[in-house]
């Protein structure tokens, strides 16, 4: 009978602390909906278009940026029928992107961009789930920092002829830098050794793809996105679905080559593209998904590394004084006996926060890609929705005179502490945030930094003042023939001396 009791009592005990349980839960899920309920959704700047907010296809973070001034950190827009959140400023970007970065791994329906351009094959507009699982995985293997370490000696012999391009045609910059990108990201994807320059065909064609995606992201820019009917008609946004068919042809046909090269047993240099192909029985992917994957390596890894290596040279040619401590940081790390190496990367504080200033001032991705929230989602007295599409906007987020005072002042000196160390406590979203950050943005790091300690530690940068500038073309991805003629290179070494170090003689070109 005993211990009939103590089992009955046991039992009441568990029925209450159960019971306890689900009042807690529903006095605390009451607590909650209250709370999100007397929230409000981010201010909205006033509008009477019927296509919503007007942004200019160019220089619309401008406009947002001016906003952002106005209304605060978060912002609701609209493009038609639809509404999304921008954030301007860094502590909500940081609480929101990075801190909940889970609630915002999704991507929103970007149809122009990710089903006319990509095909439904781009990595960065894949929505989250399995699929999206998958290849952040397969990718990420070769390309986490300790696989992207194994580049570094390809990086400084190409960085190298970087700066003999330089010296053989000092007026074209911006192809020498798309050079160096397009046979680094062709080797590190496809593990190609013939040489690639800014004019091969195939490089020209992943150009004018990487133009067609930035544009294709701009809120507004196609029609389709806020009416997805219109993806049916075969004569629409032809110039999206030419450029998709090329790149896919293009795509396929490096991954063929390769391909059929491992199993003619001839030697294959590691590659995203290989590393693919002999583990494709654990990564489980259609060729035509592998081909995408390789192929989204080459043309994004082309594209961005060429405009931040533009960024950095156009700052150190419009800020001579800041570009003259670069020069004796270099002078006293590595002086004119021997050429730089990664191995000085911890030993030039200065030209690091150079870059990290160059990046800021005239980040990449302006307007930001659009993530697409999950659940429910709280910064302060905002409230955004599950399901709302929500902008990094990196101009407005850059220029937050909190974290960056006097913003539109380039200051290398903001991103180092007292003791002259790279300060850890702020960043900037160069490659996005959370966990779409890019996964490639270690080698775009280690290329950034090996061609801006090359250049700058060979050449004495100044413009040219017969030439007009534009020092935001580059965020906008023109690199125009005119632009590039706006710097001028003068040698801080005697030229033979320059070329012996570069491995080559004087006479050669």
């Amino acid at each position: 009978m005993l211990q009939l009791t103590d089992l009955l009592s046991d039992r009441v005990q568990l029925v209450i602390a159960a019971t306890c349980l689900c009042i807690t839960a529903l006095i605390s899920h009451t607590y909650l909906s209250s709370t999100e309920s007397s929230l409000s959704s981010p201010p909205s700047p006033l509008t009477w278009r019927l296509c919503g907010h007007l942004l200019s296809p160019r220089k619309g973070y401008l406009t947002i940026a001016s906003w952002i001034e106005e209304y605060g950190p978060l912002i609701t827009l609209r493009t038609g029928t639809e509404k999304y959140i921008v954030i301007g400023r860094y502590k909500a970007a940081v609480e929101i992107m990075e801190k909940q970065g889970a609630s915002l791994v999704d991507r929103p329906r970007l149809i122009a961009a990710g089903e006319l351009l990509g095909g439904g094959m781009l990595i960065p507009f894949i929505p989250a789930g399995e699929r999206f699982r998958r290849l952040r995985r397969a990718i990420h293997t070769h390309l986490q920092p300790k696989a992207a370490e194994t580049y570094q000696p390809l990086q400084n012999s190409y960085a190298k002829n970087t700066v003999l391009d330089i010296l053989n045609d000092p007026h074209n910059f911006q192809d020498h830098a798309r050079t160096y990108a397009a046979a680094t990201s062709m080797k590190i994807a496809y593990g190609k050794t013939t040489p690639t320059n800014a004019t091969d065909p195939e490089v020209k064609k992943v150009t004018e793809f990487a133009d067609k995606f930035r544009a294709s992201l701009h809120p507004g820019a196609y029609l389709v996105d806020s009416i997805p009917w219109l993806k049916y008609f075969p004569w629409y946004a032809r110039d999206l679905r030419d450029a998709c068919r090329e790149s896919q042809k293009l795509f396929i046909e490096q991954l063929g080559r390769l391909k059929q090269e491992l199993q003619g047993g001839d030697e294959v240099s590691p590659s995203v593209g290989r590393h693919l192909l002999e583990n494709n029985s654990f990564n489980g992917m259609p060729e035509l998904e592998m081909a995408w994957l390789a192929g989204t390596v080459f043309a994004a890894g082309s594209d961005t590394t060429t405009r931040a290596i533009c960024t950095v040279l156009m700052a150190a040619a419009c800020f001579p004084e800041e570009q003259r401590t670069v020069h004796e940081e270099l002078d006293a790390v590595i002086g004119t006996n021997r050429a730089p190496a990664f191995t000085d990367k911890q030993s030039l504080p200065r030209l690091h926060a150079f870059v990290l200033e160059a990046l800021r001032w005239r980040p990449l991705v302006p307007m930001g890609i659009p993530h697409r929230t999950t659940q429910v989602v709280v910064f302060e007295n905002y409230r955004i929705p599950a399901g709302a599409t929500v902008h990094g906007n990196h101009w407005a987020i850059s220029r937050d005179p909190d974290v960056f005072p006097d913003p539109d002042a380039f200051k290398p000196d903001r991103w180092l502490d007292t003791e002259g160390r790279v300060r850890d406590d702020i960043k900037f979203f160069v490659f996005g945030f959370g966990r779409r950050v890019c996964p490639g943005q270690h080698v775009a790091n280690s290329s950034v930094f090996i061609n801006a300690v090359f250049v700058l530690w060979a050449f004495r940068l100044t413009l040219n003042r017969t030439k007009p500038l534009d020092d935001t073309a580059f965020m906008d991805g023109t690199l125009s023939n005119e632009q590039s003629r706006t710097i001028d290179f003068q040698s801080r070494i005697p030229e033979a001396e320059l070329r012996r170090m570069m491995g080559r003689d004087v006479g050669e070109t």
